[in-house]
């Protein structure tokens, strides 16, 4: 009786140490998937800390004799010589990060920040110490983009998970939730009945010909400021008119992400403290519909930021003040002066739209520019845009590429080259270089000025496409890391979206041992022989991204 007893005894006890076993192992495993590499990472840190099980060495030593370090140089050996097997994917809850438009930095770090300036929707960017150096997951159920001109008047809403605007607006008419759909009727906050409605009355009161708001060619570049989810600039594109959207991550969140998902041209920006990122005189027209601005605030500094074309008020800016400084610049309460060009020419002096995208423009002179290398640039840059096209291939259908965006733009003539194409290109110009972004306008192109040491202000998954010529050579000459180039490209490209990197011979083969860690593949190459006026140690590598989910998403979207 008493040996029964101690043997039953025994086995309760078995039973439950396996329980603490089983148990602990559980936990184990939990926070290990929490903590481990698939977990959310800060900066370059993450990468010393995951060791060289995160790069293509033995378990347990680092490669080639040192950790990594992500300020080495292209070409250099080292760990450029390895392989780069995988990189951290980010939490999903992060599948929307805007890591320079990030409230939850703000609130982190405890920023102060003047709310009634709007300075808490301006961009605020993460030190390296603190920046995400993982990939961002798309959310569950995320479908390619449904293509233009489609994609206008709907998108899938497992893209864009957010209903809000849809009940919010209902009685505007912005959005309606159709099934596994949102549908854009075309309404606003001033044009219920449709856009296309109130843009013939505003041209009609204008008294333009035809009701046509380009009036003959001579307005091509619109702002919309607070556009809402861009119906007017949708609408604005069947008269040759292209609008830059603007809009902040505000209340109503993702407005800016819906243009871009519907394929329209649109930027996350405020009118806050800072100047917009754009040159002078770079729009024909500025709009607001009820956008909620206080237009008079601080003797009208916000009226006057949109007019950037003694004893007056408000007065002239100083002569020194430089109308084209925009990257980090404050807001100041003056209106500029015209230009010497603007007096001699009684006008802007542009040609009207299509001839303007050719037509040397007169801002030319401020950079030393000729007519002649105008012309050459144009010439090349479409000889290089149909050598990407021969790469690219069966790769793309005409309907492929709708959003694109030009890294380095420097006089639009990428963008220039694919008028034929029904496409848009945000053209991006180096805040550290020449402002060719003016040349950009006075083509009738659109674009922003940039600092590629930081990330985008736009949302994840809003690119089709991304060119960068030179810019990662740009980036080794400034010190930044090419690393965090390349996920911050990730971020803003959509899956399925193409990549072109034209630089030196060095970087190419740098990025080559990124791909399979960015879950990239290799679409093609060029040498410099196919392309006379490119440096001789230049290639072309053109890149596809591929379709990828977490394991949260994949069991979400079941």
């Amino acid at each position: 009786m008493t040996r029964g007893r101690a043997d039953g005894g025994h086995k309760k006890r078995l039973v439950t140490s396996l329980l603490i076993l089983i148990i602990g192992v559980c936990f184990l495993y939990v926070y290990s998937r929490n903590r481990g590499p698939s977990a959310l990472e800060y900066g370059s840190k993450s990468l010393r800390k995951l060791g060289s099980s995160y790069w293509g060495g033995d378990e347990g030593t680092d490669i080639g004799g040192k950790q990594y370090d992500s300020s080495n140089k292209f070409g250099e050996g080292g760990e450029n010589d390895a392989i780069l097997k995988s990189i951290p994917v980010c939490d999903d809850h992060h599948s929307e990060l805007i890591p320079c438009l990030d409230r939850h930095f703000i609130y982190k770090t405890k920023l102060k920040l003047d709310l009634s300036l709007m300075e808490h929707y301006e961009r605020h960017c993460p030190p390296p110490e603190r920046r995400y150096n993982c990939l961002i997951p798309p959310p569950a159920g995320y479908k390619v983009p449904i293509k233009w001109p489609k994609s206008r008047d709907e998108v899938w809403k497992a893209n864009i998970p957010h209903t809000h605007l849809a009940t919010e607006k209902s009685d505007q008419n912005w959005m309606v939730v159709k099934g596994e759909k949102i549908a854009f009727p075309g309404g606003g906050t001033h044009f219920h009945y449709g856009a296309d409605k109130y843009i013939a009355s505003i041209a009609n009161m204008l008294n333009f010909p035809n009701n046509n708001l380009n009036n003959g060619g001579r307005i091509r570049t619109v702002l919309d400021v607070g556009c809402g989810v861009a119906s007017f600039g949708a609408y604005l594109l069947s008269s040759d008119i292209i609008a830059m959207s603007l809009a902040p991550n505000d209340v109503h969140q993702n407005q800016i992400q819906f243009a871009l998902e519907r394929g329209i041209p649109a930027y996350l920006g405020v009118l806050g403290t800072k100047r917009l990122p754009y040159p002078s005189r770079s729009f024909e027209l500025a709009h607001c519909s009820r956008c909620r601005i206080d237009w008079l605030q601080r003797n009208g500094i916000l009226l006057l930021e949109l007019d950037r074309d003694s004893g007056t008020q408000p007065p002239l800016c100083r002569s020194d003040d430089d109308p084209d400084a925009v990257w980090g610049t404050p807001m100041e309460a003056c209106i500029t002066p015209y230009s010497d060009q603007n007096h001699q020419t009684r006008g802007s002096g542009l040609a009207p739209w299509p001839a303007r995208l050719t037509a040397p423009p007169p801002r030319l002179a401020d950079f030393g520019y000729t007519s002649d290398m105008f012309e050459r640039d144009t010439e090349v840059w479409q000889q290089r845009v149909d050598n990407y096209w021969n790469i690219l291939g069966a790769k793309i259908n005409p309907d492929t590429l709708r959003n694109l965006m030009d890294m380095k733009a420097s006089m639009g003539s990428f963008a220039a080259a694919l008028k034929d194409k029904n496409v848009w290109v945000m053209n991006v110009v180096a805040e550290d270089g020449p402002n060719t972004l003016k040349i950009i306008y006075d083509r009738g192109l659109i674009g922003t000025i940039h600092n590629w040491c930081e990330a985008f202000s736009t949302y994840p998954r809003t690119y089709d496409l991304l060119h960068a010529w030179t810019v990662f050579s740009d980036i080794e000459r400034n010190g930044c890391s090419a690393e965090d180039l390349l996920i911050e490209m990730d971020r803003i490209l959509r899956p399925t979206g193409f990549v072109i990197i034209h630089d030196k011979g060095a970087v190419v083969e740098f990025i080559k041992k990124h791909l399979t860690a960015l879950h990239w593949e290799a679409v093609g190459t060029a040498d410099s022989e196919e392309d006379p006026d490119q440096d001789e140690d230049n290639i072309v590598l053109i890149i596809q991204k591929k379709m990828w989910r977490t394991s949260h998403s994949l069991r979400e979207s079941l």
